[in-house]
């Protein structure tokens, strides 16, 4: 082993220690791979460094070691969830500021590592290009205040290579920075009335609208008592379950604050399916050292309804092929159906409760009485099932690798739905996502033009389908289904984005119970994205999204993998082997929710009795 290998792996080891020192866990593990910094659970991964372990190379690495250590150390993943605004702009900022204090609880009790984050930090403004902004853009908001905020609290300036960014901002942020100030600085050593303080903070910038102060402060009240353990973000998954009445509650309190946030992360679409170009921000990603998820550019991007991609001779053309392969899945899938059927009308008929000692006069047992008039009275109530209205939206992988059989059965199994639910009273949306071309397309080429910016973030231009909106009568686009049979629509898969723009056409709609079942064949895949940044980067954001929305939003959210385990990204999922399995799986795990459902329902009007 040469000099240079003995030094760099002396490095890590140095590296690994001082993180677990930092962070105060012995069972934290560290490794060395190539791309950005992440952590899941007890796993750190740090980027590669070089064999020439230069200053530059070394401040910076060991200042993404201590952002990940101090918020293992002072971070309540638990707590933070539980006092986040819903509104995904306003979280952003949120998560932004929460590192902020970690940050300076490590600069005040350990001198040494000020230079380490500084210089990780300079390096995370120069990548951003923040010297050479013209204007404000609402992009830089987060890191823009978490700066100024920094500047407040410890007396440093910004870094070199943002100063000019956050020039532009000062005027708008800095005089509610200063009023905040001294209340922020005295409370860093407690995290809830801290996230109290950045709460108001927000308020006063307009920037969240999600819950009162009033409602917030109940919420801090009953995180009271838990104990002070500190629970990482691989543990928060298991920490923030609830339990059916529980999820009920969140529903009720926050369903009409995520509605008033939803417009934050996307434009909502009209029923036509047009809508404006999308920002998507990441839940989590905040403005943390760690390399957040981005995309390089939304200019490309395009959601579509059907018919726009296709003309109508052809999806009639499209739609025979169809309907010529229902009939081999027909008496399948539509036993299934029918089975899904009367269970959602049993639910919404109304029951009686028998032997009641007031009510309603039970004329079926007079003869008992007649017979015996010893024999008390018998009396009845009537009971209406407390069937909330739901929407049901099916998004399906229209990835190259479901070409054939699995994207028609796909097709075939989202029309029976359809037909069936409606007849329920039930809404259904059928949504589609691919990307417009093979290994990037047109943002790849914007790329390639502005010399390769390093870390560039997702790399391709989306595509998201609209087949059937919820408000449109299966009659009136059932040959849109046909497109996905159409050669060259299938391509690439990102599968974090098109979860996060299903979720918010969800919370934008008025019913009160909302589904969102992915129907996938793998992991996210685009070839463009995936060479240039890290090999995991497409998946960890799936990650982010499916985390925060079974955490923190009222939809339920399952997912049914065709020949690849989905049940690793997803607390509700289910991996079918073959494919002809599809229609059942997709009936079953409807079956189950409306199971729960049913049992809520009970539970509730025998708690009422």
């Amino acid at each position: 082993m040469s000099e240079a290998h003995k030094l760099v792996d002396q490095f890590r080891l140095a590296t690994a220690g001082a993180m677990r020192a930092v962070a105060g866990r012995d069972d934290l593990t560290v490794s060395f791979v190539k791309g950005s910094a992440v952590f899941i659970g007890t796993e750190a991964r740090l980027p590669e460094p070089s064999d020439d372990l230069s200053f530059d190379t070394v401040s910076r690495l060991r200042g993404e070691a201590d952002s990940i250590s101090l918020r293992l150390r002072y971070h309540d993943d638990s707590l933070h969830t539980k006092v986040a605004p819903t509104d995904a702009d306003a979280r952003v900022v949120f998560d932004a500021l929460e590192q902020t204090r970690v940050e300076c609880l490590g600069v005040r009790n350990r001198v040494g590592i000020s230079m380490n984050l500084a210089a990780t930090m300079e390096e995370y403004c120069q990548r951003k290009a923040y010297n050479e902004v013209g204007e404000r853009a609402p992009e830089q908001l987060p890191d823009a205040l978490r700066l100024l905020v920094r500047e407040a609290l410890l007396g440093e300036a910004p870094p070199r290579n943002a100063s000019k960014m956050v020039d532009r901002w000062r005027p708008i942020l800095e005089p509610e920075v200063q009023k905040a100030r001294n209340r922020l600085h005295t409370l860093l050593d407690d995290q809830g009335a801290y996230a109290q303080e950045v709460r108001r903070l927000l308020t006063a910038l307009d920037m969240t609208y999600d819950r009162s102060i009033d409602e917030f402060d109940e919420a801090e009240e009953n995180t009271e008592g838990e104990g002070e353990e500190q629970f990482s973000s691989g543990e928060s998954m298991e920490t923030s379950e609830q339990s059916p009445s529980d999820d009920d509650q969140m529903g009720e309190m926050e369903i009409g604050d995520e509605e008033s946030g939803a417009d934050s992360v996307s434009a909502q679409p009209d029923e036509a399916g047009e809508e404006s170009e999308q920002q998507y921000a990441v839940p989590g990603a905040g403005g943390s050292t760690i390399d957040p998820y981005r995309c390089y550019t939304t200019e490309f991007d395009e959601v579509v309804s059907a018919e726009e991609l296709c003309d109508a001779q052809e999806l009639a053309r499209l739609r025979e092929h169809l309907d010529f392969r229902l009939t081999e899945l027909l008496s399948v899938i539509g036993r299934l159906a029918n089975r899904l059927q009367r269970k959602l009308l049993a639910q919404q008929q109304r029951a009686w409760e028998f032997d009641l000692e007031d009510g309603m006069l039970n004329t079926a047992r007079i003869a008992r009485v007649v017979v015996n008039p010893e024999h008390p009275l018998s009396f009845k109530r009537e009971i209406e099932a407390d069937f909330r209205d739901t929407v049901v939206t099916l998004l399906i992988d229209n990835s190259g690798s479901m070409r054939g059989r699995p994207i028609t059965v796909a097709a075939l199994t989202a029309d029976i739905l359809a037909r069936t639910l409606e007849r329920c009273g039930v809404k259904v949306e059928i949504l589609g996502f691919t990307t417009r071309a093979w290994k990037g397309g047109k943002s790849r080429e914007k790329w390639l033009s502005q010399n390769k910016p390093e870390r560039p973030g997702r790399l391709n231009d989306l595509r998201h389908i609209i087949y059937k909106s919820a408000d449109t009568p299966w009659r009136r686009v059932r040959r849109n289904l046909g497109l996905m049979l159409r050669e060259g629509i299938l391509k690439e898969n990102i599968d974090g984005e098109a979860i996060l723009w299903a979720h918010q056409r969800l919370i934008a709609r008025p019913e009160q119970r909302r589904i969102l079942m992915v129907i996938s064949d793998g992991a996210p895949v685009d070839d463009s994205t995936l060479s240039v940044n890290s090999g995991s980067y497409l998946e960890q954001h799936l990650r982010e999204v499916i985390e925060w929305i079974e955490s923190r939003s009222p939809v339920e959210l399952l997912a049914i993998g065709i020949g690849h385990d989905v049940t690793r990204y997803y607390r509700r999922a289910l991996t079918i082997v073959d494919v002809d399995q599809l229609g059942g799986a997709v009936m079953h795990q409807l079956a189950e929710l409306f199971d729960e459902e049913d049992v809520r329902v009970r539970c509730r009007a025998k708690h009422a009795a």
